[in-house]
């Protein structure tokens, strides 16, 4: 976020926009106020490592802020069952207009309001399309919404078993790839795949044998925590051998394929039926969800109001436009560039120091740590690298002894930082502060929680952090005071 005559002018309204806004809250409640006030000040002083956050511009921000908020309109564009949507209207088609030309998507539906909920959306319209596509044509059924709830039971029998493969979550995948206490993982008869136990990548050939034996109705692809590129031309040609629905859940790397990072066999929007993502996270949206897909599940997702949203949020579908839109510009490919390189060179550092990483590298946005290896916790770790001055997360690794919570991971991204301005040579030397503190942190006993850090490296590390993220002012020029 570097400073040009235009951005700085642009961050002068910005500063008056969010003072006045800040101002009208304090006369209601000023303890709110004050807290937002002193999140951007956290924000600004923070080393923000965390792979699933980000910045959006003050226009993303500020799109939030109006009187959509005020407005209720399930449905879609031009069936709504609120009178006076018509500007409604037009945020979500022009959120689903910059998406479809963003993705080279044949269909964008922005309502979702998180990433589960645009799996949940995903996963009930592959599921509806799989019952109607062949049993309501033969029944001569033309109005799906009118079926009744023992219709529904009827045709659903006709798919026989429901099963989902995923990615483990120790693998990589996530919660809502039918992780048990999930409700993808109770929806479906479940089975996840791996990666192999020596390289931690995934194998094809084994995923096909798997996929062959389980015999899915929907084999879901992508990832939170795995470091490398996922062919989805070869998970194409396995999901059509058995049958399957391909669904790739990008809500990571959506960022990296709307900057172009990720073509042709890496591209999931050009290979699978249903595309989920979050808005927020290498996109640099708002927080929610969108879904993509081809025109023939259209029908089935344009539905996710109501069969499993409730109203949609006008605001943040005015602030999905405004951040697609965004993306849409060139600089966005050359920021998307700047997050892989920046994480190689993150795990550059990291590797010099001898901390071990999860596949020995990345290709993507994220870097993966084992701290097992170190004799420590992912929870150890996690809050010794805070005390540091170095904001991450705990993560699972590939067999992970310890388990979801304690984990034996640390889990770390570069499209925050990159967003700040930071460049290559900065991420080695924060891999390399990384290390510093790993090397300096001790479990304290048999416990998976206290720890021991060295508090000179920890006062060094702060003191460097500070400087680091000084240096690259988070939304230079707007300020509240």
């Amino acid at each position: 976020m570097t400073s040009t005559p235009s951005t700085v002018s642009t961050a002068s309204a910005a500063s008056t926009a969010f003072r006045s806004a800040l101002e009208v809250i304090a006369q209601v409640e000023p303890r709110v106020a004050a807290a937002i006030g002193q999140e951007l000040t956290d924000q600004r002083e923070s080393l923000k490592l965390i792979a699933s956050e980000n910045y959006a511009s003050p226009a993303v921000l500020l799109a939030m802020g109006n009187w959509f908020s005020d407005k209720y309109a399930e449905g879609t564009p031009g069936r709504r069952f609120y009178a006076a949507c018509q500007n409604v209207d037009t945020v979500e088609e022009l959120a689903a207009e910059h998406a479809r030309a963003l993705f080279g998507a044949e269909h964008a539906y922005p309502q979702p309001h998180s990433g589960i909920d645009a799996n949940l959306v995903a996963f009930w319209s592959i599921l509806a399309h799989r019952v109607e596509s062949p049993a309501l044509a033969e029944a001569g059924v033309k109005n799906v919404d009118a079926l009744t709830t023992e219709d529904w039971a009827v045709l659903r029998r006709s798919l026989g078993d429901q099963r989902m493969l995923g990615m483990s979550l120790d693998a990589g995948g996530h919660l809502t790839h039918g992780f048990r206490p999930n409700i993808s993982g109770k929806m479906f008869e479940q089975a996840s795949y791996g990666t192999d136990p020596e390289t931690g990548l995934i194998d094809y050939a084994a995923l096909r044998a798997q996929a062959r034996e389980f015999r899915p109705l929907v084999l879901v692809a992508g990832y939170s925590a795995y470091p490398r590129l996922v062919d989805f031309a070869a998970m194409r040609e396995i999901a059509d051998e058995v049958g399957a629905t391909l669904m790739v859940d990008m809500a990571h790397f959506a960022g990296l394929v709307a900057g172009k990072v990720l073509t042709g066999d890496l591209d999931p929007v050009a290979h699978a039926d249903v595309v989920t993502t979050t808005t927020h996270k290498s996109l640099r949206g708002p927080r929610g969800g969108m879904v993509l897909c081809t025109a023939e599940y259209a029908p089935s997702v344009d539905r996710g109001c109501p069969l499993v949203l409730g109203g949609p949020l006008p605001h943040v579908m005015a602030a999905k436009a405004v951040a697609f839109a965004e993306a849409r510009r060139p600089d966005f490919a050359d920021y998307a560039q700047a997050v892989v390189a920046n994480s190689r060179a993150l795990a550059e550092g990291l590797l010099r120091r001898g901390v071990r990483l999860v596949t020995g590298g990345t290709d993507n946005h994220l870097v993966l740590a084992d701290v097992g290896a170190a004799g420590l916790t992912g929870r150890q770790a996690e809050a010794a690298l805070l005390e540091a001055g170095l904001v991450t997360n705990r993560n699972a690794v590939p067999a992970d002894p310890n388990g979801p919570w304690y984990t034996s991971g640390i889990r770390f991204g570069t499209p925050a930082l990159t967003t700040r301005g930071l460049g290559e040579a900065e991420l080695t030397e924060v891999g390399e502060l990384v290390a510093d503190v790993l090397t300096a942190t001790q479990a304290e006993g048999e416990s998976k929680v206290r720890y021991r850090l060295d508090a000179a490296v920890a006062q060094r590390t702060r003191a460097r952090a500070a400087e680091i993220v000084g240096a690259h002012p988070l939304y230079p020029g707007v300020e509240l005071v």
